[in-house]
């Protein structure tokens, strides 16, 4: 779920990995020695769409090795198997959230798999204890499902805990991620499926790595990729004196959201959202960037117009828009855009609100009411599921979210901003029948939509390659599933995207 963008780090060592060996019905390798316990396997129904859908669940680890066959790190997944499906026509799609340091939780519990956590309808959730309820909208009837937890995340570790940083990387990372596919894909005989992955925030800068990851070390073309909340290129995030990038990215995401709570003037708020939308990222293309890149210069008179504009597309107060050079950041907008009603906006949705922090509050979990809102629930919702319906025990906390940094972006991204853009572009040349679907929020204030169509323009694709990218818009945020509404939808479009990819 969350994502902090940052720049290059050190490079740290990478651990080469290599298949597990092959094991027995009894958890033995080839030659006796004793790998791994066998995962948990229990068996469930679920009705999608008016259809009983049985399955098998698989929770459990799976090892990795380096290239003399000693265990580095182990796996923690939850694969959902529909019972009865001939593999060579099953697709099947791995799942992981981002962060990084971020478990699978959030897609696992909120989107794709059979159970979901209640909420109510807008989003908001009930009072403690949360439930679990069948996911009338889970994408298990068109695809099997595997929840990957990286290293660090959920209940996935290295073996020796003085290497856990050596997963802590962009390339690592997709290392370990790649090889848990291919062993699981190689394990379960589903060389022969067609394959897809789906990500989240980060998980999406993880899926683009993966791709290309997956191709060149290990020879697996996929058929698709699910984005969701995507980010490749970070230097549409940070926010600094010397970048004018997110000021002009983040802009729709701030109308929106100003639309939402009934900030605007009474002719915005009469608009339809996609058509507000569309003024204010004409308006932030062709006005508002020339006037950034004139910094000091800018005439006085185009100043003040550019300031009365962004009031009005924006719901904040002119004088505060001059006070920062026409920059309002994302942290200004969230602190004053309620302002006079003491609230607070969320950053992953600015749908939520929450008590205007203190100033000791600032900088903490508390600073963001869309993530505290929904944290506790999804993490009930995941340590229930795990115990008392797939029978899965551990004595290790399941780790919801982990401290991973510092990460490392590699030699890749020394001195320069991280965008794995580049990196997709080579995946979908290599592999031209890979497609792609991106799901994006309006009020995603953490990954903003234009951030991202912005990214996409400049993949300088082939159109018979860019043909291969659709883009859904949600009025919901980073989590855009939470909106009961936007569930149904998103689900429809992941289930279309599939079936017509595997078509």
């Amino acid at each position: 779920m969350p994502l902090r963008a940052a720049t290059a780090a050190a490079a740290l060592f990478s651990i080469l990995l290599t298949p597990a060996l092959a094991s027995d019905e009894s958890g033995k390798a080839e030659g006796g020695e004793a790998v791994r316990t066998q995962p948990v396997v229990t068996t469930h129904s679920v009705e999608i769409d008016g259809r009983p859908i049985q399955y098998r669940a698989k929770a459990g680890k799976m090892p990795l090795r380096d290239p003399r066959g000693e265990v580095t790190a182990e796996i923690f997944f939850i694969a959902y198997l529909k019972k009865d499906q001939a593999p060579e026509t099953r697709p099947l799609t791995f799942s992981f959230n981002g962060g990084p340091g971020s478990s699978s939780v959030w897609m696992h519990v909120g989107l794709l798999g059979p159970r979901r956590v209640h909420l109510n309808s807008d989003g908001t959730a009930p009072p403690p204890p949360h439930q679990l309820v069948d996911n009338e909208y889970s994408l298990l009837d068109v695809s099997d499902l595997v929840f990957i937890d990286p290293v660090s995340t959920g209940y996935s570790r290295a073996v020796d805990p003085e290497k856990e940083k050596s997963f802590h990387g962009l390339d690592e990372d997709a290392e370990s991620v790649a090889l848990f596919i291919h062993n699981f894909v190689t394990e379960h005989e589903r060389w022969s499926s067609p394959k897809f992955l789906i990500g989240e925030s980060y998980g999406t800068t993880r899926a683009a790595a993966l791709a290309r990851q997956l191709q060149n070390r290990h020879g697996m073309y996929l058929n698709g990729l699910m984005l969701v909340s995507a980010v490749f290129d970070f230097s549409t995030l940070q926010f600094s004196e010397d970048n004018d990038l997110p000021f002009v990215v983040y802009l729709p995401s701030f109308a929106a959201t100003a639309h939402y709570h009934g900030r605007l003037d009474e002719d915005l708020q009469a608009r339809p959202l996609p058509a507000l939308l569309a003024e204010v990222e004409a308006f932030a293309v062709e006005t508002y960037a020339p006037a950034l890149l004139r910094g000091g210069a800018l005439p006085e008179t185009e100043q003040a117009a550019v300031t009365a504009d962004l009031a009005r597309y924006t719901g904040l107060d002119a004088d505060l828009i001059r006070e920062h050079h026409l920059r309002p950041a994302a942290g200004v907008f969230f602190e004053h855009l309620l302002k006079d009603e003491g609230k607070r906006i969320g950053r992953f949705d600015g749908r939520y609100t929450g008590s205007a922090p203190t100033p000791w509050d600032r900088g903490t979990r508390a600073d963001d009411p869309s993530f505290t809102h929904l944290f506790g629930p999804y993490t009930s919702a995941l340590n229930d599921l795990l115990r008392r319906e797939l029978n899965y025990e551990s004595d290790r906390v399941y780790e919801i979210l982990t401290n991973v940094w510092p990460w490392d972006y590699g030699s890749d991204f020394r001195h320069r901003y991280v965008n794995v853009g580049p990196r997709l572009r080579e995946a979908m040349r290599t592999n031209p029948y890979l497609r792609v679907h991106v799901c994006s929020g309006y009020y995603d204030l953490a990954t903003p939509y234009f951030a991202f169509d912005y990214t996409l323009d400049r993949l300088y694709l082939d159109p018979e390659l860019r043909a291969n990218i659709v883009v859904n818009y949600y009025e919901s945020g980073h989590m855009m599933y939470s909106v009961r509404d936007e569930l149904a939808r998103q689900k429809e479009a992941l289930a279309r995207f599939i079936r017509e990819t595997v078509e």
